[in-house]
């Protein structure tokens, strides 16, 4: 097994089937690769990990990250925990997005904000968006996720109570 390495800063970074820690560049492009944190200007993944990356620029491919700050997000049949980004275009296995423009089709997402959301034979948990279009299947709105929140609320808080009662000292 290789190693894992530092990346100086330089113009462009092609990584190839290795394990690095840290990445700072203006372009990084990785292809079966490894990396914990990625800062850059222009990133194109395929076949990578990445565990967090700062970019201006990401464009991703059958890759798994876990945490995406970003301007501008292009993602294809990837794995991606969290995405911040001004403009996201996201295809996949979603965990939570968080974005003014989100464009997400044929995904399973946890959670997605926004405040332009297209989605497109999209299923997910909640979706809060001011302006949403396209088709999607969603557990919870806003409007049901408050209601479930109340109630959750007001369950724990009424075990607690008779817990005490219960169980409490004299």
């Amino acid at each position: 097994m290789l190693e894992p390495q530092k990346s100086e800063e330089s113009q462009v970074t092609n990584i190839s089937q290795t394990d690095m820690q840290i990445i700072h560049a203006d372009k990084v492009q990785m292809h079966q690769a490894s990396a914990e944190t990625i800062n850059a200007n222009a990133m194109e993944l395929e076949q990578s990990a990445a565990v967090h990356i700062q970019a201006g620029s990401v464009n991703t491919h059958q890759s798994a990250l876990v945490a995406v700050e970003a301007e501008e997000l292009l993602s294809q049949n990837s794995a991606i925990g969290f995405v911040e980004a001004q403009k996201a275009s996201l295809r996949g296995y979603l965990g939570a997005v968080a974005a003014q423009n989100a464009q997400v089709q044929y995904s399973l997402a946890g959670v997605v904000i926004g405040n332009d959301v297209h989605v497109e034979s999209t299923r997910t948990v909640l979706l809060v968006g001011r302006n949403v279009t396209g088709n999607v299947t969603t557990l919870m709105d806003s409007r049901s996720a408050l209601i479930a929140g109340l109630v959750g609320g007001l369950f724990s808080g009424l075990m607690l109570l008779l817990g005490r009662m219960l169980f409490g000292r004299k």
